[in-house]
């Protein structure tokens, strides 16, 4: 019998759609607070914060993605993450952090992009929760692609 592997992800709203962030990535999760703007950066980093004596630069996930920016509400979050173990940490503002979710790899389909979609490997696949489809997010692409 084939053993099924499974991994956590964080469930996070962006619009009406919904991501998954592998749990493995994520060093924590914060309130909105003030962002300081950095000059010349690019257009989806809003600028720097100061997390318990670590300057952290924060991405506005939405822009990253090319979506449709919005109003920060009560709801929005900064889930600091790390691509690699010791790599530097990164701010990604979301809309909205929903639950700890499990799914199996059966439950998650790796879909086939137009290799010439620079936004094409910021997906590690998509994921089945029930009957919604969970985006989920591949981190060191994400963060690591320079735009």
């Amino acid at each position: 019998m084939a053993e099924t592997n499974s991994k956590q992800y964080i469930d996070i709203r962006l619009g009406e759609d919904l991501y998954g962030i592998e749990i493995k990535y994520i060093d924590s999760i914060i309130v909105m607070q003030n962002i300081t703007r950095v000059p010349k950066a690019q257009s989806f980093f809003l600028g720097v914060i100061n997390l318990r004596g670590e300057v952290i630069p924060v991405m506005n996930l939405r822009t990253k993605l090319g979506l449709e920016e919005e109003e920060f509400t009560s709801t929005t979050r900064i889930m600091i993450v790390k691509p690699e173990p010791l790599a530097s940490p990164v701010g990604l503002i979301v809309d909205e952090v929903n639950e700890v979710i499990t799914l199996n790899d059966d439950d998650v389909n790796i879909m086939n992009y137009d290799e010439n979609d620079s936004k094409a490997a910021y997906s590690a696949g998509i994921g089945k929760l029930g009957d919604n489809l969970v985006n989920i997010l591949n981190i060191p692409e994400l963060i690591g692609k320079e735009d």
